[in-house]
């Protein structure tokens, strides 16, 4: 794994400043501990930190092409590149180094900007061929590597895998865009293609983007998308072809020429790759797992009795509820306003994996390639219920019932019917956009300044979803729901949560069940072999009942949080009602202090849980004081380091 960071000019061919670049990818060092690299040329450089994995001698990059008039940067890992190499070898081309990158420089000579459609892996590349004065820019299928980009007022395209790394731009305008804010605040993340700046934004999963010197930026262009298909087919043999598919994902990804080990929750996915590592390896694998002293939140005897039933060796560390040391520096690992409080358990365990391995293999993908979510079920039964009742009448009715009807958050599940009943009265995508929000409607509309409301123009979060389901090649609910995650919540929260945390520790990490190819064909499963009644990842579960316990496969699925209701309540309550009253939120002028404050005595009271909400006010609050607020001075340090 590595980071990656550049500028290319647009307007001309005019000299980029190395120096500057250096500052860049110093900002993502992190990402990158064992060297850099910088290919220079007119009108271009383009930097590279690299965490060495693969061919450890001559694997250093840039990479060039024969006559060095192509070179290449990537973030990831190509698992087909031997296949690619032989077929490019014979096509004429020579390699110089055995590694995965130059794989690139030669597939872009023969097959020009498609040549990512025959890449097996992940990767975020910038490619500069000087021939014809172009910066190609690629992100793999499913957003597992990230890359930023903005174009400067003075006509340089600027890009980097952080946007820590465009932050350290001294004429980087720092505008926040008002919709990035308002998705924030509904989502916990800043779905793609937006980022927290007006002025930088992320290339989208599966998407390039071919910059040409003197021509306008155009837009990214798509070059795949899942697309469901479902065909019928026997249980028996689905669970064994599914098995056999996971095999190979995992198999390819064990290729390394450093230390590899995987992450175990002791739950099914994690649980799975490991039980398919272990018969594929002669030697142990290791494992790496997080347990907390809160029994309510702890799987590690789960994963302690699978490791010792595959005789891995095992590392678990045992982490206190009230261990809070790593909230504050969560802004500075994650740069955007970033909700999702499990970073903190994922940044433990990737610490760990760290101390041993430089890559891990992860379960990652399972709920949302297999419908393992617990939304998923109640998306389905709620869709069946509004196609009972005519759009006229489902709204009034189900509209003044959830209205009437208490809102319990201290009560159990059943009892818990005002979010349903008001789920109920909206449409498809507007229940799923409820089910999927860490704060109502009602909710930000109160926190939210009268300025503030008018920036946002009408906008609402709920138009991203909207976009994605709309997009989807199905009218399946099921199906329609895994669409969006696909496109939304996994790229811009799971895959942003893991890359980042696991790169702040220097770790590579690899989702065997999010292959492209896997994804493929399980988009052609019938939605009954996915979620089975109330059981997701039914043919998952079914497929691993060989290799897995089934207290294991079919226990309550309990996910990797932590206790944020009890932590504002308690330990951390004085902390939130200090973020009510922070000066950072009150000068920004899109909250209204007062409002805030109140959700926090709602919350504290016990009568109401707003904890969610609450964490993605604590975090955005950091990323002003930390990310916002401070880069300037921080950018003057760095520039002056640089200049000495």
């Amino acid at each position: 794994m590595c980071g990656l960071a550049g500028q290319f000019d647009t307007k001309g061919l005019r000299p980029i400043d190395p120096r500057a670049v250096a500052v860049m990818t110093d900002a993502i060092a992190h990402r990158g501990p064992d060297g850099d690299g910088f290919h220079t040329a007119p009108g271009v450089c383009l930097g590279h930190r690299r965490l060495a994995i693969i061919d450890l001698t001559t694997g250093d990059q840039p990479i060039y092409n024969e006559d060095r008039s192509v070179a290449v940067i990537q973030n990831g890992e190509i698992y087909n590149y031997r296949e690619l190499m032989a077929e490019l070898q014979a096509l004429g081309h020579t390699f110089r180094t055995v590694s995965d990158t130059e794989v690139m420089v030669h597939a872009w000579e023969e097959w020009g900007a498609d040549f990512v459609e025959r890449l097996r892996g992940m990767f975020a590349i910038a490619l500069h061929d000087a021939n014809k004065q172009c910066l190609f820019l690629a992100r793999d299928r499913l957003g597992k590597k990230p890359l930023y980009y903005t174009e400067l007022p003075d006509g340089r395209l600027a890009f980097a895998s952080e946007l820590k790394a465009l932050l350290v731009l001294p004429d980087l305008p720092r505008r926040i865009d008002p919709r990035a804010v308002e998705d924030y605040m509904a989502y916990g993340y800043v779905p793609d293609p937006r980022s927290i700046y007006r002025d930088v934004a992320k290339l989208p999963p599966a998407t390039t983007l071919t910059v040409t010197s003197g021509r306008p930026v155009p837009a990214p262009v798509t070059y795949w998308s899942v697309r469901f298909d479902p065909r019928a087919r026997g249980e028996a043999e689905a669970a064994a072809e599914l098995a056999e598919r996971l095999r190979v994902a995992v198999d390819i990804r064990r290729v390394s020429d450093v230390p590899i080990g995987a992450f175990l929750s002791g739950g099914v996915d994690s649980s799975a790759v490991v039980a398919l590592m272990a018969q594929q390896s002669t030697d142990p694998v290791n494992t790496f797992s997080i347990g907390f002293d809160n029994p309510k939140f702890d799987e590690s005897e789960y994963a302690a009795r699978h490791a010792a039933r595959y005789h891995t060796n095992h590392f678990t560390r045992i982490v206190a509820a009230e261990e809070f040391d790593l909230i504050d520096r969560l802004a500075s690992i994650y740069d955007e306003p970033f909700g999702d409080s499990s970073a903190m358990p994922t940044y433990r365990v990737s610490a760990v994996a760290r101390e041993n391995v430089t890559v891990a293999l992860s379960g990652d993908g399972g709920d949302e390639v297999l419908a393992g979510y617990r939304r998923y079920p109640w998306h389905v039964n709620e869709e069946r219920v509004r196609h009972l009742l005519p759009a006229a009448l489902r709204g009034p009715v189900f509209g003044a019932l959830g209205r009437l009807y208490p809102k319990l958050d201290w009560a159990p599940r059943p009892l818990r019917a005002k979010t349903t009943l008001q789920e109920l009265a909206l449409d498809a995508v507007g229940g799923f956009f409820v089910s999927v929000s860490a704060m109502t409607d009602a909710h930000r509309d109160q926190i939210y300044s009268s300025g503030f409301k008018r920036e946002l123009a009408g906008y609402h979060a709920c138009e991203v979803l909207r976009g994605a389901m709309e997009e989807a090649d199905t009218d399946v609910p099921l199906l329609q729901a895994q669409y969006a995650d696909l496109k939304t919540w996994l790229p811009g929260r799971m895959m942003v949560k893991v890359d980042r945390a696991s790169m702040a520790a220097s770790l590579e990490t690899r989702a065997p069940l999010l292959d492209h190819e896997f994804v493929e064909w399980a988009a052609t499963l019938p939605a009954d072999m996915k979620l089975r009644g109330r059981e997701g990842k039914y043919l998952l579960k079914k497929a691993m009942e060989p290799h897995i316990e089934a207290d294991i496969l079919y226990r309550p699925k309990m996910g990797f949080s932590i206790p944020l209701a009890d932590w504002f309540r308690g330990p951390l309550a004085d902390r939130i009602r200090a973020v009510a009253a922070s000066p950072a939120l009150a000068d920004s002028g899109i909250f209204e202090p007062a409002a805030v404050a109140r959700l926090v005595d709602e919350h504290q009271s016990g009568r109401w849980d707003h904890a969610t909400g609450l964490w993605n006010l604590l975090m955005f609050d950091g990323f002003l004081r930390q990310v916002h607020d401070t880069g300037k001075s921080a950018l003057a340090d760095q520039q002056v380091r640089a200049a000495g």
